[in-house]
Formats: C-alpha cells, sequence, structure tokens
C-alpha cells in the first residue's frame, strides 16, 4: 500500500520526472518545455517557505506521485485560498491514488489555515483530474473556453473549488 509523506529533496529527481512527462504529453499543465529539477526544487522550496504542503506518494520508496498547494494570487487578500496541484506517475493512474494525494493535501492545506481549495484544471476533457477533484466535494465553478494553446489546439481550464473548514462562515483573523 503506497504511503504519503512530505516531499524530500531526494524525491526532486522523480517529482521532475513526472511532471515532465505530463508537460511533454498531458495537457493536465500548460507548461510546454519541461522544467529543470534545480527549477523543480526551486519551486517546491517556495511552498514550503509559504507555510503550504509539498507531498509525495510512495510505495517501496519509488515515487509514485506528488501533490502541492499554492497560494491562488499572491496579493494579500488571497491568502486564504489555495490552488492545489496532483501529479501521477505514468503508470500509477487508476488506482485511486490521486484522490488519495488530493484529500491528504486537503486535510494538510486546512490545517495550516487555507479555507479555500481552488482546482484550475487544464483541458475540459481531462475527466481524470475533473472526477477526482468531484469526488473529494469539489464543485464546478466555471469553464475558461480556449484559453490555452498546446499540442496544435485549443484548450479550456475548468474551474472548480472546495471550502476547508470554517470556510466563509467566520473571520480568520
Amino acid at each position: 500500500m503506497p504511503t504519503i509523506r512530505p516531499a524530500r529533496d531526494e524525491d526532486i529527481a522523480a517529482i521532475t520526472a513526472i511532471y515532465s512527462h505530463h508537460v511533454l504529453h498531458g495537457t493536465g499543465t500548460f507548461e510546454t518545455t519541461p522544467p529543470t529539477a534545480e527549477d523543480m526544487a526551486t519551486r517546491r522550496a517556495d511552498v514550503l517557505a509559504k507555510g503550504l504542503p509539498y507531498l509525495v506518494l510512495t510505495d517501496d520508496d519509488q515515487v509514485l506521485g506528488f501533490a502541492y498547494c499554492n497560494w491562488f494570487k499572491p496579493r494579500p487578500a488571497y491568502r486564504f485560498s489555495a490552488e492545489d496541484s496532483v501529479y501521477l506517475a505514468p503508470d500509477s493512474g487508476g488506482k485511486g491514488w490521486g484522490r488519495l494525494l488530493l484529500a491528504e493535501l486537503a486535510a494538510q492545506a486546512e490545517r495550516v489555515g487555507v479555507r479555500k481549495l481552488i482546482a484550475v484544471i487544464g483541458d475540459s476533457a481531462n475527466a481524470g483530474s475533473i472526477g477526482v477533484h468531484q469526488s473529494l466535494g469539489f464543485t464546478h465553478v466555471g469553464v475558461l473556453r480556449a484559453c490555452g494553446w498546446k499540442f496544435g489546439r485549443w484548450l479550456d481550464v475548468v474551474m472548480m473549488e472546495k471550502a476547508l473548514g470554517a470556510a466563509d462562515s467566520n473571520s480568520p483573523e
């Protein structure tokens, strides 16, 4: 059974390989050039410096997926809203592991004060990601039609949200 733990420095190579696969072959990210391991390490450090979770799913010490959240926007008023990102190794989909990662990410995000988790899902045909988010209580809030160009075609962005903890029922401060 896989386990979920905080990502470590030694996970960067595997995280980079997983993400590079999605950049080169998928539409879940709109990046078109895979970032280097140094780039991915810098991104992870940025997330951790903000006190936000960055997780990996492992089985027999092999990284099969990763998930993190980062502030939705940099302006102070957004400081309780975070965007989630979840990526699995190419042969790891369809096993419920994305759901496990996202559920743990949401729980950890709530523990550090996130009140709203936002999914910005590349490609409205991305049934796997949309389904995983729906299964965990995310609701559909809109589609940005044809706002990305990748692999010679226009791609939509699906926006979903999930309230965490006290959400908007009281002042967070």
